[in-house]
């Protein structure tokens, strides 16, 4: 299992677009305090009118960086600063050098229409205000409509940058998130494979070791027995069958809490019930006559449904879904059909390829001595398991019998809904 990534690494991306966003707005507010130093220090006119209107507009530019605006509130605020910038060209202010700043962040806060609209209408009254001040009218001309186009190039650049940045971004959340949930699903699916050893170990040792000598007790007490050893025989049986209901209540605890007091297939049934509202319809059928099975074979068919069934909500894309129980002598049979976008079984002979759990799967069902077998195409996937089971009890009676699942197939009725048909060989 991986470790999860610092914090340092997952706040990087962030850390990079917040500081292109910076360092353009201190590229802007640069370019406003550079109109400020050439009213001051070259002697234009309206020194103290300038001064004002730099500080105006370095405050409306201060009140962006930190905060995320709809499109509307952009609009708003982009329009304040060309208020700002509009009155300062009309003062005679060197505005040129707010007007490129300005045109960098149209083409980084709008879309590129809109962006592109906005800088030739703020050129085109870049110019009509030039026409207002004598002196220089072709140079300042020829540098308005070249200041645009640099402009919106350098602007361009930002965007991609800053796009690219915040795409990262979301990027290493996600991977994160996924590392999270699977590192999750690792530690669950640990935790449950501990439990179903240790309830294999108890049952195969501690608890068939107390049935014997409970057994073995009992024979004893139909036996001719002094009378002193009778009571004591029957004290010992009496408190190993004590000891062996309580190993079965320990190995049941150990147990999945969908089958707590439940038969396996009430089990499966509550397993196919929760599948989520907007994933395939599940249905269950059961075949042949039930029967009790070992609690390992038990809840190794409840993991492996769970599992198949979360796989078919979360990538087949699935219509609907099949889950079938068939009893035969001998053996169980677990059958998991869908009729999704399927996936190459190719792949998972690729150790890079995603598995979606298909391992583990498998490795329960041989750690149990069972057969696994796995087929996909478009629009049908089929996941079968089957246990051998050496001694079977009789259980609840007269449940309802179901399908075979080796002949389920998929049937398209119309191109927008699919269905699984039922087909007996």
């Amino acid at each position: 299992m991986h470790a999860d990534p610092p914090a340092p690494l997952l706040m990087r991306p962030a850390s990079s677009a917040l500081g292109l966003r910076l360092g353009l707005f201190v590229l802007v507010g640069v370019l406003a305090l550079i109109v400020l130093l050439r009213a001051l220090l070259l002697g234009e006119s309206h020194p103290l009118w300038v001064g004002a209107l730099t500080a105006l507009f370095l405050m409306i530019l201060a009140a962006r960086p930190f905060q995320n605006l709809s499109l509307s509130q952009r609009l708003l605020w982009l329009g304040l600063l060309s208020a700002v910038w509009l009155v300062l060209a009309l003062s005679g202010a060197a505005a040129a050098y707010v007007s490129f700043g300005l045109i960098v962040l149209l083409m980084t806060e709008l879309p590129v229409v809109w962006a592109l609209v906005s800088v030739v209408l703020l050129t085109a009254t870049s110019i009509g205000v030039g026409f207002l001040h004598p002196g220089g009218l072709a140079a300042m001309v020829i540098g308005s409509i070249l200041g645009g186009v640099v402009g919106v190039v350098i602007g361009l650049g930002f965007r991609v940058l800053i796009e690219e940045t915040d795409r990262r971004q979301l990027l290493i959340a996600d991977l994160h998130h996924t590392r999270a949930e699977l590192a999750e699903q690792e530690r669950a699916a640990g935790e449950m494979a501990e439990r179903q050893r240790l309830a294999r170990e108890i049952h195969d040792t501690v608890a068939q070791g107390l049935s014997s000598i409970q057994m073995l007790l009992h024979a004893a007490e139909s036996e001719g027995l002094l009378p002193g050893a009778r009571e004591p025989v029957r004290l010992a049986r009496e408190v190993a069958a004590a000891g062996l209901a309580d190993t079965r209540r320990l190995i049941s605890a150990l147990a999945p809490a969908d089958l707590t007091g439940r038969s396996l297939i009430d089990a499966l049934g509550r397993v196919c019930a929760r599948a989520p509202a907007r994933g395939p319809q599940v249905r269950l059928a059961v075949e042949g006559d039930p029967v009790r099975l070992p609690m390992p074979i038990e809840s190794a068919l409840v993991r492996l449904t769970q599992g198949a069934l979360s796989n078919v909500a979360r990538h087949s894309g699935a219509v609907c879904a099949v889950v079938t129980l068939s009893y035969s002598p001998g053996k169980v049979r677990l059958d998991i059909v869908d009729d999704g976008k399927g996936f190459p079984v190719g792949l998972l002979a690729d150790a890079e390829a995603p598995r979606f759990g298909l391992d583990s799967m498998r490795a329960r069902v041989e750690e149990l001595a069972g057969e696994w077998d796995l087929q996909s195409e478009p629009g049908y996937t089929a996941v079968s398991v089957t246990f051998p089971v050496t001694e079977i009890e009789p259980d609840e009676p007269g449940l309802a019998e179901g399908p075979s699942l080796p002949g389920l197939r998929r049937s398209l009725s119309t191109p927008q809904s699919a269905a699984i048909e039922e087909v007996r060989p």
